[in-house]
Formats: C-alpha cells, structure tokens, sequence
C-alpha cells in the first residue's frame, strides 16, 4: 500500500525560500510537494484553465462540469482537492457555488519552485 501523505494546512499560499536557492528542509518540500500533488490531474489543470480564462466574478460548478463532460460531484470532488491546496476560493450564493482562482497562490508556487520564473 502506497504511503499516505499527512494532513496538514495548505490552504494558504506557499512560502518558502525558492527551491533554487539550495536544498529545503523536510516540512517546505512537503508544503511544495501537496500542492503539485493537488495540481497533477488533467481534469484539474483543465479546471484551473477553465477558472483563469473566467471573468472576475468565477464560475459556477454547473458551468464548470458542462465545459469538462463530467458530472458536478466528480467536479465537486476535484474543485475540493483546489480549494484544499489553496488554488480556489469558493463562495455559496443561494444554491450555486461560484469558484475563483486565488492567483496570490499560483504565483506564490511559482516563485518557490523558481524565483525567475515572474520577471
């Protein structure tokens, strides 16, 4: 059985010093490590695509799962693994749920894994 990753608090955006900058201590590498890990999924990348090309005001769950072809639970589950990494925010209104990008956290990972990467 493969070995279970543990639990902790990724939701805010990633920071540590950058990956170039020389070998990272045990905990920065699992920090890192958890958020790829939530981005290595087609549909979640597609998702994370869908989300940055999405006007302002996100898009709903509905929306989202029409644009990939799957049903809104399986949506539901993948926008879950996104907003535990801290990728996501979510927000209810009435009986929709309306899902932003946290761009803060997109370019705070692109940073740590490389500090050249924004300039």
């Amino acid at each position: 059985m493969p070995k279970a990753l543990p639990v902790i608090d990724i939701t805010a955006p990633v920071c540590c010093a950058p990956v170039a900058a020389g070998p990272i201590d045990d905990d920065a590498a699992l920090e890192v490590a958890l958020r790829l890990k939530a981005l290595a999924d087609p549909v979640r990348v597609k998702l994370m695509s869908l989300l940055l090309a999405a006007p302002d005001t996100g898009r709903t769950g509905g929306d989202l799962a029409a644009a990939v072809g799957l049903s809104e639970s399986t949506v539901s589950h993948h926008l879950t693994q996104l907003r535990k990494a801290g990728f996501i925010d979510s927000e209810r209104h009435g009986m929709s749920v309306t899902h932003q990008v946290r761009r803060d956290a997109l370019a705070a990972l692109c940073v740590v894994l490389d500090p050249n990467c924004c300039r």
